[in-house]
């Protein structure tokens, strides 16, 4: 590694740097998403819609529980997924992107991620929720 000069006025020292739980939830919670087959993270209902849209509840990090060390991170997934796809195929999937969307981001190594397949939705319905 390079030492900077300290004529150039830039800050070469250390510090403590935290991540907020619910920042990696996010993360993990969006990489999760865009899996082909994942068709959305946590369980669906009217009143978590209704407060989200509202401001009340955080969407991006629903179905998505995480501990977090200085290195590593504990991820609990629960995961709605469309029929007709592989299920070990989106998890093995989901744990690859979400492992890599840690370290690019937030530096830290995936030390587990539990999926839990909570729902299966059928194309039919998808497409009368996009109406």
């Amino acid at each position: 590694m390079e030492q900077i000069p300290k004529e150039t006025g830039e800050f070469t020292g250390g510090g403590e740097t935290t991540i907020a739980d619910e920042v990696v939830a996010s993360i993990a919670g969006v990489a999760a998403k865009e899996v082909e087959g994942v068709a959305g993270v946590g369980k669906f209902s009217v009143r978590r819609m209704l407060a989200e849209r509202l401001g009340g509840a955080e969407g991006k990090a629903r179905g998505v529980e995480v501990e977090v060390g200085t290195i590593e991170a504990i991820v609990d997934l629960s995961l709605n997924v469309l029929y007709g796809f592989n299920i070990p195929k989106i998890i093995a999937e989901v744990r690859k992107k979400v492992g890599s969307r840690l370290m690019d981001i937030a530096g830290l190594e995936a030390k587990e991620i539990n999926v839990h397949i909570v729902a299966i939705e059928f194309p039919e319905k998808v497409e009368r929720k996009v109406k």
